[in-house]
């Protein structure tokens, strides 16, 4: 095969990784806007690696969420394959899957462990075996589907940075409510979707059912207190992660008050979403500093 398109500097791993982390660029840009438009603020250093986290997340998503199903395979076992190959491939510094091997580039580099990693496998597995959730296990859900996501971010943007212990509690702390939130709204926006098409009610007591006014407000409420804490952790950010995990919580601000302004017997039966003009203002806004309060 022919490499005549690559620089001859370039080793045949370092092409790999080129190839490896374009694969994960695209699923980025394929599966989320917010994000994806959020990265490009990042700092060089760190885009790529967080679009490398999010790829395999992402992935192991999919697995769950339905790709597999309708590919008439079974997730559970695809799971198992991708969580095996992610460990394997952190210690070797190889895989033959383009997004692990871009993942573990970036676990290898940023020392992302498998204490952080084995929780969001664990989350993952629950989708397939949880239908229902109380509140030990929505918040060891909660923890392993997003928290974990902010800490391996977290990772990239401390990363030849130095803070003092009290700091780093307060990133760590801000890292996981953001995820938190994150993951809340989109709970929230998607509350029939989940219940009707994969039959997963995912906040305790709370189903379309018993969905109300009261019960909206009280979990929009929550939602608000996570975005809060993460908001006070921006100033400890550097320029570049600041202003992009900004954008980020600016567009999901965006989001839960659009569910806020929606009844809720509205919100039981339309997915809420943010106009891609009110997300290119915010986007503008971060670029030039601003960041929520």
């Amino acid at each position: 095969m022919s490499s005549a398109n690559f620089s001859s500097q370039s080793s045949s791993l370092e092409r790999y990784l080129e190839a490896a982390q374009r694969s994960s660029a695209e699923v980025i840009s394929t599966y989320s806007t917010s994000f994806g438009w959020a990265s490009k603020l990042l700092g060089r250093n760190e885009q790529q690696p967080v679009r490398n986290i999010y790829a395999l997340v992402r992935v192991a998503d999919e697995i769950v969420d339905g790709a597999a199903d309708e590919a008439h395979d079974n997730p559970s076992q695809l799971l198992d394959e991708l969580e095996n190959e992610t460990y394997r491939a952190i210690a070797s510094g190889f895989s033959t899957n383009l997004v692990v091997h871009a993942f573990a580039h970036t676990a290898r580099e940023f020392a992302i462990k498998r204490d952080i990693i084995e929780p969001f496998f664990h989350s993952m597995r629950m989708d397939l075996t949880e239908r229902e959730h109380d509140q030990k296990s929505f918040d060891t859900y909660v923890y392993g589907s997003a928290e974990v996501v902010g800490l391996m971010c977290l990772k990239v943007f401390m990363a030849k940075r130095e803070y003092t212990k009290e700091q780093r509690q307060t990133l760590i702390a801000g890292a996981r409510a953001l995820g938190a939130a994150f993951q809340k709204v989109n709970f929230l926006r998607d509350l029939a979707a989940d219940f009707k098409s994969l039959g997963r009610s995912y906040f305790p007591n709370v189903n379309v059912d018993n969905f109300d006014e009261a019960t909206k407000i009280r979990l929009i409420e929550d939602i608000r207190e996570d975005l809060d804490k993460s908001a006070k952790t921006l100033p400890l950010l550097s320029r570049g992660s600041r202003k992009a995990v900004a954008a980020a919580q600016m567009f999901f601000e965006a989001l839960n008050e659009r569910i806020n302004t929606t009844p809720a017997e509205t919100l039981i039966e339309t997915r809420i979403s943010v106009p891609n003009s009110q997300k290119l203002v915010i986007l503008a806004k971060a670029a030039l500093g601003v960041t929520p309060k």
